[in-house]
């Protein structure tokens, strides 16, 4: 029996949907790199003449782009429509502003974030201007537990810390690692910020903070990263009422009060 908080299966398909549902799946493919036609059908499960098919319709749109006959890239569509998209959400417009200024004061990688179905999903990203450059950039989708960010978008859901852990380490962990992670979370929710260190990728750490919008529900986070050398323990908790102070005028702009 499987939950309704199951995050590992696919949610189903409306009824008549199924084409479209097939063709979202080998957009989403190409996406995540599958390359060919051979790749594209291993990746989906799609038969190699309906992915075909459907390819062929996707380049025809602009979705897809086909170099050489039979190499695939996303195409030139996609980039209009996440322009669009960035435009059509205030958010990352009203906290660019907050964000430039808290960049020039801590000098290091800045980034704004929402959760998007289970996942950390980057709106924004400003470089810092010293130590080496960092995966992350915009539209790149991360884990909630193992990024400071993701944990300050989960500050005000205990009831899925639980779930959430076990599911992103695949039951990788021992029920001590757990009820650390639960523990600490409760610590940062009390202090309405979060760490990073160096969970999600070798040698990064980063200080985050929620950003709650006029009703008090957190909607996105913000955080500050850098290289283990620029960010030693002293320095990190130095920075929790720094980012924590560009967190709320973030929310002021969407309407929040306090």
């Amino acid at each position: 029996m499987t939950s309704d908080n199951d995050l590992s299966l696919p949610p189903p398909v409306p009824q008549g949907t199924r084409t479209l549902a097939r063709g979202l799946d080998v957009l989403q493919a190409v996406a995540e790199g599958a390359h060919d036609l051979k790749t594209v059908v291993e990746a989906t499960g799609v038969g190699r003449s309906t992915a075909h098919r459907l390819i062929q319709l996707l380049e025809l749109r602009g979705f897809v782009r086909v170099v050489n006959g039979s190499s695939y890239t996303l195409g030139p569509q996609l980039i209009d429509y996440g322009f669009r998209s960035l435009h059509q959400n205030p958010l990352p417009i009203l906290a660019r502003p907050i964000l430039e200024r808290l960049s020039n004061t801590v000098k290091d990688t800045v980034h704004l974030a929402v959760e998007d179905a289970g996942e950390v999903l980057y709106l924004d990203k400003i470089p810092g201007s010293r130590g080496a450059e960092m995966r992350s950039r915009i539209g790149l989708r991360m884990p909630m537990t193992r990024t400071g960010i993701g944990k300050s978008l989960l500050l005000d859901q205990q009831h899925r810390w639980a779930d959430q852990y076990a599911t992103e380490h695949l039951g990788a962990h021992s029920p001590g690692e757990l009820a650390g992670f639960i523990k600490l979370m409760h610590n940062y929710a009390a202090e309405d910020s979060t760490l990073d260190l160096e969970e999600n990728e070798p040698g990064i750490r980063c200080v985050a903070a929620p950003i709650r919008d006029a009703r008090g529900t957190i909607v996105a986070a913000v955080s500050v990263a850098a290289t283990q050398p620029y960010m030693p323990a002293q320095r990190m908790q130095s920075l929790v009422p720094v980012v924590r102070q560009a967190a709320q005028a973030i929310g002021r702009e969407l309407g929040r009060s306090v």
